[in-house]
Parts: C-alpha cells; structure tokens; sequence
C-alpha cells in the first residue's frame, strides 16, 4: 500500500520542505486589507508580523474543500492507495470537521487525524506519521496511533503584548489594561483541544525563562518513562535577529534533543502577535 501524507502550513512546513520530506502540504488563507494570501506564497513571516505591528485590519480564513477534494483527487490519482490527512486542531478550528465530512466520499481511503496538534507538535505528528508509514503501517492504523497520542505532546506560548489575546476575547479590556501597566506575561498552554492560561509572569525575559523550565520538567518527565522527545521551537518575531535569540536560548537547555524552530504561523500569529515566542515537546512514536 502506498500512503500519503498530507497536512497544512499550520505545521511549520511549506511546499518547499514538504517535498524534500514526501509531505503534501495545503497553504492557509489569510485576508489582509481586504486581500487574500496564502501561507508561504510571497508574504513573509516578518513582513506579516510588521503588518499586524501597523494594524493592518487581517483574518484567518480555511482552504475552501474543492481545493481540499482537489489536492486528495492528485494524490490518488497519482498512484497513492490511501491518504493520511493531519490538520491543525479541531480545538482550535472547525475545518477539522470539515475534513472529515469530505473523507466519507472516499470508502476510507482518507484518513483524517483529529489529534489535537498544532504549529511545532503538528509537525512532529507529520514526522511520526511518515515514520509509521515507512514502517508499513496502514493510514488508519496511522491515524489510530496519533490519536492515541493527542496528550503527550504539550505546547507553552508566550506573549509580548495583551492586545491581540484582548482582541479575541480570551483576556478582558480591564485584564490587559492591567496587565501591561504592571509588565505581566501571559504564559498559555495547549495541551489536547484547549488553549488556557498557564502562568502570569512580569516581564518578557522572566516569561521565556520560566518558560523553559516547565518544558525541561516536562522534557525529563518523558525520559524517566524512557521516551524519546521532539522538541520544537517557535516565534513571530519582526526582527531575525530575535529569533536566533529565542531558538539560541532553548538550545542551551535542550541541548542533545531533537530539535527543529519554525516562525510561529499566521493562523496562531494573529491571536498571539508579534513577539510571541513558543515551544512545543512531543513523544517520538
């Protein structure tokens, strides 16, 4: 059986890297000022985060499912027996569901991973995924195996500003006020379907390092179990230069591990803003 993997931009991977790993990649929509971009295609991370800084006014958006059904089709008709799709989230985006409705005209030869992931643990469920398939194992049991795993892999996200949470509603207008009048640092956890606050903590320089000890105790809560681990890094930074900073900073602490950093994604980018920085551990299957 030949199996195809299949995911979305959310996971850090574009078509570029998508074909050097034999990933089939489909691009996220954003709407800015009106126009619609796709993830990867001629708008920069930095140029995107340098236009939510200008306030640009922008919206995420979902792949329409002609090109969803259209892409499945390609790959069928290609010579692919059977397809394991990996979305982002259903927690955090109902285009999951959508999916899903879509796989039931192809008798199970689409398989759609609902394993709560996104952006770096998304990734490292695309890894997994073209592990297990090299290992001969059918899309469903693929799928079977993810969705096992939706709760051991963790995410923790740290914010630069309150406003873009306060625009989404996840902090109030009287919260975020405050917040940034005493230089408090939301840090959030995603960890199955939800997104919740995790800690607050007063400054950006104090977020990351706390940041980073809840992932090493969480890191070696894994290897006491004798689990391998994914580690991956990510941020909406403006600047180059301040993501080298945050990835040098993780390195240090997880120096040995496996370890990729990714540009926080557009679809997480515009609930978090710019400056936010993020981390990601996943057990290897």
């Amino acid at each position: 059986m030949r199996t195809a993997i299949v995911t979305d931009s959310n996971s850090g991977i574009f078509e570029e890297e998508g074909r050097k790993l034999g990933v089939y990649v489909i691009s996220m929509p954003v709407i800015i000022e009106g126009e619609t971009y796709f993830e990867g295609y001629g708008l920069s991370h930095e140029v995107f985060y340098q236009w939510l800084l200008e306030h640009k006014e922008l919206s995420t958006s979902q792949p329409s499912p002609g090109d969803i059904m259209e892409m499945w089709e390609h790959i069928l008709f290609a010579g692919y027996d059977e397809i394991v799709y990996i979305p982002m989230s259903s927690g955090l985006s109902s285009f999951c569901q959508t999916a899903q409705l879509l796989a039931r005209e192809y008798d199970g030869k689409v398989q759609v991973v609902d394993n709560h992931q996104i952006s770096v643990t998304q990734r490292h469920s695309v890894q997994d995924a073209l592990s297990l398939a090299e290992q001969g194992y059918s899309a469903k049991e693929i799928k079977r195996k993810l969705e096992q795993a939706a709760y051991e892999s963790i995410i923790l996200v740290g914010v630069e500003t309150l406003e873009y949470l306060k625009k989404g509603g996840r902090v109030t207008p009287a919260g975020a006020a405050m917040g940034e009048l005493l230089n408090i640092k939301p840090l959030l956890i995603i960890e199955g379907e939800r997104l919740d606050a995790y800690a607050k903590v007063r400054g950006t320089k104090n977020c990351k390092k706390r940041l980073l000890r809840e992932m090493k105790k969480r890191a070696d809560e894994f290897h006491e179990r004798g689990d391998e681990i994914r580690v991956g890094v990510a941020g909406s930074f403006v600047e180059q230069k301040d993501h080298q900073e945050w990835m040098d900073m993780a390195k240090e602490i997880f120096e040995g591990e496996e370890f990729n950093y990714d540009p926080l994604t557009f679809s997480i980018g515009c609930h978090v803003g710019p400056g936010a920085f993020g981390m990601g551990i996943s057990k290897k299957l």
